[in-house]
């Protein structure tokens, strides 16, 4: 009875709340009115408001993951990694404000309803950890929650309007070189 489009037309319904009023307008009945199906359908396919907020973090994560994953390789593994973060991760922040904050952030988010798409982290922290490996030639332990952690820091700069538009990109770009260049230093020291 409701189907997958009806499910993806929620989910744009209550992204598009929550960038405009939070995590907190994300209501069943909200979320309903502005897709223009029933209560029923949302408590159908997502359970309730925290299946919605998970179907949101799990959603932001399915896409970072796969913006990686994505990715074609060169041969400048390290290149691919910066890449990773300026055309992925970033693209994705300012495009999906709202997902980055209830996923990445977990901004407003119960743990209990964090916990339900913290397995799609997983799955995207794996991707991000083999460009991290490529790019170093070993897995360095915290090398990828070290990147991932610089990205959402970047992230949430540019999103506070704290890092002039004209300048968010280059200011990626080195960053994350710099963080690269700094983890390959130690490797070989």
């Amino acid at each position: 009875m409701h189907d997958r489009n009806t499910a993806q037309e929620l989910l744009r319904a209550a992204e598009s709340i929550a960038a405009e009023e939070g995590p907190d307008g994300v209501t069943v009945r909200h979320v309903a009115e502005a897709a223009g199906v029933s209560v029923r359908a949302v408590y159908s396919l997502y359970g309730s408001k925290d299946g919605l907020l998970a179907a949101l973090g799990r959603h932001a994560f399915e896409m970072l993951g796969e913006g990686v994953r994505a990715l074609p390789e060169t041969d400048d593994p390290a290149a691919d990694l910066v890449a990773a973060g300026v055309s992925v991760f970033r693209r994705f922040a300012v495009e999906h404000p709202s997902l980055f904050r209830i996923g990445v952030q977990s901004y407003g988010i119960a743990p209990e309803v964090v916990e339900q798409f913290a397995p799609a982290a997983e799955v995207a922290l794996v991707h991000l950890r083999a460009r991290v490996t490529r790019a170093l030639g070993s897995d360095v332990p915290g090398a990828t929650l070290q990147f991932h952690a610089l990205c959402e820091g970047l992230a949430a700069v540019e999103l506070g309007c704290l890092l002039p538009a004209t300048e968010a990109e280059q200011v990626w770009h080195d960053g994350l070189t710099a963080l690269i260049t700094g983890l390959r230093a130690q490797l070989s020291g």
